[in-house]
């Protein structure tokens, strides 16, 4: 016994289907295609949130930092008064002072490894160097972020931000041993990688996959080569681009469109003799693969940073990674030092590179703010 199985638009207003006209129909089509929305669009709040907190700890950090008393004779933009801008040849992005930014939680290789503050690697993704840097990274965050956000929600991008920022933190860490780094950047290229893994891991749901696949390399490519000059933490940006690749395979992993077809059948329907499964068996193949690496590498990072091992002694090329030296400019970093001498609460500083001397009044005697009036003094 045969059962035929018919499925039928319900009537509308009593009106048969042969008497509807054919662009009546055609319109139906289209509504129909419009409101089958597989992916939920979510209203992006995090990456707006997570800007304006960037910017406020950077009106924070200037209000800290006090130039015209720290620094009474060399303030840039005096007229900001207590929020005027440190001298431009200590700080050319006009911001806060080193010894700031380290009170604040920048990263600090010494104070990780010896005083055990790891809160350090999360800390210093919040803070900036100077105006140009909050800015140009949170245009990007703005750019990169608010579509993610739509497209995959506020938590697995949240914590897609956390944690790449993080990588970024922990693999700058593990190279870059002198000076401090801040910056959101590692999450930044986070949110670039998982963008790329996201593309590669939803393959079968994209059009034009190639022309979208070209167009982000090459996007990510020219931002690593930014990475190259000097004065640039481009172990951060490689940091956190590797863990939000990975990350991309976990956090946005998407359904494939048979399934949601086979759920979305009108009741009644005669389902497919092979139904769809959820995900292909390269997504969770990918998805383990990618886990179990993010969690082995994070382990063995903090490990070997905690126990101060430089990685630069052994890779001895690695460094080039994050700065090319050319006949424009040296990756060296430029030590300067200072002859002082100090009675009561009078401190007299000579630069050693330039003779220069000055007298200055201490309202403490703490070494990161006697290297920095040396940094003044010599620059």
């Amino acid at each position: 016994m045969a059962v035929e199985i018919k499925v039928v638009d319900p009537p509308t207003n009593n009106v048969s289907a042969a008497q509807t006209s054919p662009a009546t129909r055609r319109q139906r089509q289209r509504t129909s295609f419009a409101e089958f929305r597989p992916f939920k669009l979510w209203f992006p709040w995090l990456v707006p949130a997570i800007v304006v907190a960037n910017i406020a700890l950077f009106l924070v950090s200037m209000f800290i930092n006090n130039c015209p008393k720290n620094s009474p004779q060399h303030c840039s933009a005096r007229f900001l008064g207590r929020f005027s801008f440190q001298p431009m040849k200590e700080n050319p992005l006009l911001g806060p002072s080193s010894a700031t930014l380290q009170k604040m939680g920048a990263l600090d290789v010494t104070m990780v490894v010896h005083k055990h503050q790891v809160w350090r690697l999360f800390t210093c993704i919040w803070l900036h160097a100077g105006v140009f840097h909050v800015l140009a990274n949170m245009l990007s965050l703005i750019f990169i972020g608010i579509r993610l956000e739509q497209e995959f929600g506020f938590v697995r991008i949240g914590f897609l931000y956390m944690i790449s920022g993080i990588g970024g933190s922990l693999l700058s860490s593990l190279f870059n041993r002198e000076g401090i780094s801040v910056g959101a950047s590692g999450a930044l290229f986070g949110l670039l990688g998982a963008m790329l893994s996201e593309l590669l891991t939803n393959w079968t749901i994209y059009a034009n996959k190639f022309a979208a696949l070209l167009t982000l390399i090459f996007i990510i490519a020219i931002n690593l080569a930014v990475g190259i000059l000097p004065h640039v933490d481009n172990f951060a940006h490689l940091g956190g681009f590797t863990s939000g690749f990975l990350l991309g395979f976990v956090f946005l992993i998407r359904p494939q469109y048979g399934y949601f077809n086979q759920r979305n059948n009108p009741r009644g329907y005669a389902a497919a003799p092979s139904a769809k499964s959820k995900h292909k068996p390269y997504q969770y193949v990918l998805w383990i693969t990618s886990l179990l690496l993010l969690v082995a590498g994070y382990t063995v990072g903090l490990v070997v940073l905690l126990r101060g091992t430089d990685l630069n002694k052994h890779c001895s090329w690695c460094h080039y990674f994050s700065c090319i030296p050319t006949s424009l400019w040296n990756c060296k970093s430029q030590n300067v030092y200072c002859e002082s001498s100090q009675i009561g609460n009078q401190m007299n500083l000579t630069c050693i590179a330039n003779g220069r001397t000055e007298m200055y009044k201490l309202s403490n005697d703490n070494p990161s703010h006697v290297q920095q009036l040396c940094s003044q003094l010599c620059s």
